[in-house]
């Protein structure tokens, strides 16, 4: 009983790691601009795919991953100019649809190009998996829970100690004040959707060795991504994680202990919940508004 538990943690906890890269990529974006890019899910999948692609064509595997994460942040920047900055102005609802539009575009064009197979990379290191207490974890597995914690303590850097990050931590507290004290907010909304690429990316990348990819893998991490950071506290970062983390264990556990068919509907019934019982997140904080 307990190894299958663990076994089930283990699992989840590997998932969860990178739905909440996918949530710190929504906080992001929604920081800098109060938009819900639901184009974030796509990220992850051309992460992944091309690092499937240029491995295959024979890149080394440092190149292969480099490029696998500056092509998606670049076509994040083309996506914020494109997209996004001509109608910034725009209401909620629009700015949405733009985005979901954006993803089908992307999904299209990848399916074109690669085509509807199921692609897979290698593990970064080693193919036998540690056993812990009669469960067993793929080394990649750590490699995972590594590079999220490592993505967590760059972010917190980059917020905390440099001019840039504070720049957009001051857009996100108020984008009006930013601007009257010089900061360019434009610059700001670029970044935001260039590292919330990146982050995407870097997921993909992450757990392609683990579940594979296709050229539609992006449509449920992104939305599971989602989950997790409104679970979590839209805009926060530390509840991205959380968020992520609980979405990954509470559906591998609801998927080995109910059914494996109720696998994708637990992260939804799971927001439902927490909207219900506590609509800012469970690291939220409560919004007032003085009339």
């Amino acid at each position: 009983m307990l190894s299958e538990s663990l076994q089930f943690l283990f699992s989840g906890l590997t998932v969860g790691a990178t739905y909440a890269l996918v949530a710190l990529g929504f906080n992001l974006i929604y920081n800098a601009s109060n938009v819900i890019n639901f184009a974030q899910g796509e990220f992850i999948m051309l992460g992944g795919m091309l690092a499937v692609f240029f491995s295959n064509v024979g890149l080394h595997w440092s190149l292969a991953f480099a490029l696998a994460i500056v092509i998606p942040t670049l076509v994040g920047v083309l996506v914020e100019k494109l997209t996004i900055e001509p109608v910034r102005n725009a209401d909620t609802v629009t700015l949405i649809i733009i985005t979901i539009g954006v993803s089908l575009v992307l999904r299209g064009l990848v399916q074109i190009w690669l085509g509807k197979g199921v692609y897979s990379l290698p593990p970064f290191s080693g193919h036998a998996p540690l056993s812990i207490l009669g469960a067993t974890l793929v080394v990649q597995s750590l490699w995972v829970f590594l590079i999220t914690a490592l993505v967590v303590l760059l972010l917190w850097f980059f917020f905390s100690r440099t001019l840039t990050g504070k720049a957009m931590l001051a857009t996100a507290f108020n984008a009006v004040a930013a601007q009257l004290v010089g900061i360019s907010t434009s610059r700001v909304l670029a970044a935001s959707f260039a590292m919330a690429a990146a982050l995407g990316a870097v997921g993909g990348i992450l757990i392609t060795p683990i579940t594979l990819t296709t050229y539609d893998v992006g449509i449920m991490l992104g939305l599971k991504g989602f989950v997790a950071a409104v679970v979590g506290g839209l805009g926060n970062g530390l509840g991205a994680v959380l968020g992520g983390l609980l979405v990954g264990v509470l559906e591998s556990l609801g998927a080995g202990y109910i059914s494996s068919a109720y696998k994708d509907a637990i992260p939804f019934v799971l927001i439902l919940l927490i909207l219900f019982a506590r609509p800012q997140g469970l690291l939220g904080a409560r919004s007032t508004e003085r009339v």
